[in-house]
């Protein structure tokens, strides 16, 4: 990928790009506080299974 390439993709990506309303980031921010706690919750449960085993 040259650099006119890459400044074609770039221009691309500009035009279609739209600022979120506010529903649309609620719905983001709901789904990324979802992810982090998902996260979260599967690292605690590795971490008390370990303690559990290897104490």
């Amino acid at each position: 990928m040259g650099f006119r390439d890459f400044l074609s993709s770039a221009a691309t990506i500009f035009r279609l790009a739209h600022k979120s309303d506010r529903d649309e980031f609620m719905l983001y921010l709901k789904l990324v506080t979802l992810g982090v706690c998902v996260v979260g919750v599967i690292g605690f449960l590795i971490k008390l299974i370990g303690d559990i085993f290897f104490g």
